[in-house]
C-alpha cells in the first residue's frame, strides 16, 4: 500500500517505462517511412482509430472498476479480521474465567490461545502471498521492487515465525498440512472444547468464541476466493487487445493532421503517439496490478503491518512486556 498522497511522476514513467520504449518504435516506425521514405499511402483516417480507441477506454474503464472492487473487498475482509481479531482477544481474556474457578491461573491459556491467533494471522498472510501463475510475477523478481521495498512474507519463512507462536507438538502438526490457517482455527476449536470440559469457560461465552473462529473461517475464505479466483481472462485479453491495437494504429491516424503542420509538423506525430498511448496502457496497467491485491505489489493489502497491529493490540490485553514495534512504510510503501 502506498502511503503517500500519491506516486511522483518519476516513479510512475520508472515503473512504465518498457511501454515507453515500445510506444516510441511503434510511433517512430510509421513516422520515418511517411517522411523519411516519402510513402505517404499509410496516412489512415482518424474517424475509425477513434472508434476503436472510444470502445478501449470503455473496456478499460470497465477492468479498473471491477478490479477496484476486488482491491476494496480485500481490505474490508482485512478490516473485519482486525475487528473480530480485537474481540477474539477481549473474549478470550474475560470469558475463560468463572466464579468457581477464580484461582485457578488461566494465564497459560489465554497466551495459548491468543499467541496461536497471531499464528493464524501469519499463516494466512503467506498463504495468500503464495504466487499464482495469473498474477504479475514481475512484483517478485523485478530489481526496482527488491530495491524500493521488501514483502515481509518472502524475506522469512512460516516456520521460522510460527516457532515463537506455538509448541513443538503444534507447529510439526500444522507445517505437515496444506492449509496451515484452517488447521490452526480447528486447533483452537479443540482447545477451547477440553476448556469448557474442564469448565473454565461457561456455555454462552463457548459458544460466542465458538461463533467468532466461524467468523475467521468466514474471512479467510473470503480471502481465498479472491486470490484462488483471478480477474475473467476474456475480459482483460479483450482489453490487453483493444489497447495494443489502439496504440498500434495510433500514428497512422495523426501523421497526415501533423503533415498539414508544415515540413517538419509530421515529426510531431511521434511524442503525441507516445502520450496518448502512455494514457492508455498506465490505466490498463493499473487494472492489471490491481487485480490480485495479495501478490506482493507495491499498492496491495498490507497485511502485515495490519497483522502487526492486530499483534501489538493483543499482547498489550494480555499484559505482556516484550511488544514488537509497528511495522513502518519503506519509500512509503507498506506491506
Amino acid at each position: 500500500m502506498h502511503t503517500g498522497r500519491h506516486y511522483k511522476i518519476k516513479e510512475f514513467l520508472l515503473w512504465t517505462r518498457r511501454y515507453i520504449y515500445y510506444l516510441i518504435a511503434v510511433a517512430a516506425i510509421p513516422t520515418v517511412i511517411f517522411s523519411v521514405f516519402n510513402i505517404k499511402w499509410i496516412a489512415l483516417p482518424w474517424v475509425p482509430i477513434a472508434l476503436i480507441g472510444t470502445a478501449a477506454a470503455f473496456i478499460v474503464g470497465f477492468k479498473n472498476t471491477q478490479t477496484y472492487n476486488r482491491l476494496w473487498e480485500a481490505r474490508k475482509i482485512w478490516g473485519a479480521i482486525v475487528n473480530d481479531s480485537r474481540s477474539w482477544g477481549m473474549m478470550v481474556k474475560d470469558f475463560i474465567a468463572s466464579e468457581e474457578n477464580a484461582n485457578t491461573n488461566i494465564t497459560a491459556d489465554h497466551s495459548r490461545l491468543v499467541h496461536r491467533h497471531i499464528a493464524w494471522l501469519t499463516a494466512l498472510r503467506h498463504q495468500l502471498r503464495t504466487p499464482k501463475p495469473w498474477e504479475n510475477m514481475e512484483a517478485h523478481n523485478a530489481r526496482e521492487y527488491k530495491r524500493n521495498y521488501t514483502v515481509p512474507e518472502w524475506e522469512q519463512s512460516l516456520e521460522e515465525e510460527l516457532k515463537p507462536l506455538l509448541s513443538a507438538e503444534e507447529l510439526k502438526y500444522v507445517l505437515s498440512k496444506k492449509n496451515r490457517a484452517t488447521q490452526l482455527l480447528s486447533l483452537q476449536s479443540r482447545d477451547l472444547k477440553k476448556l469448557r470440559s474442564k469448565n473454565l469457560v461457561e456455555a454462552y461465552p463457548y459458544v460466542a468464541l465458538e461463533s467468532c473462529l466461524k467468523d475467521f473461517f468466514t474471512h479467510q475464505g473470503k480471502a481465498e476466493r479472491i486470490k484462488n479466483f483471478p480477474y475473467p481472462s476474456q475480459f482483460s485479453s479483450v482489453s490487453l487487445f483493444f489497447i495494443n491495437i489502439f496504440v498500434f494504429l495510433l500514428p497512422f491516424g495523426l501523421l497526415a493532421p501533423f503533415s498539414a503542420m508544415g515540413t517538419y509538423g509530421v515529426w510531431f506525430t511521434i511524442p503525441f503517439s507516445v502520450v496518448v498511448g502512455w494514457v492508455f496502457i498506465s490505466l490498463e496497467q493499473v487494472g492489471q496490478h490491481t487485480a490480485n491485491p495479495f501478490e506482493g505489489g507495491a499498492n496491495d493489502i498490507p497485511m502485515a503491518g495490519l497483522s502487526r497491529t492486530i499483534e501489538i493490540d493483543l499482547r498489550e490485553m494480555l499484559d505482556e512486556v516484550n511488544i514488537p514495534e509497528p511495522i513502518e512504510a519503506v519509500n512509503q510503501i507498506l506491506l
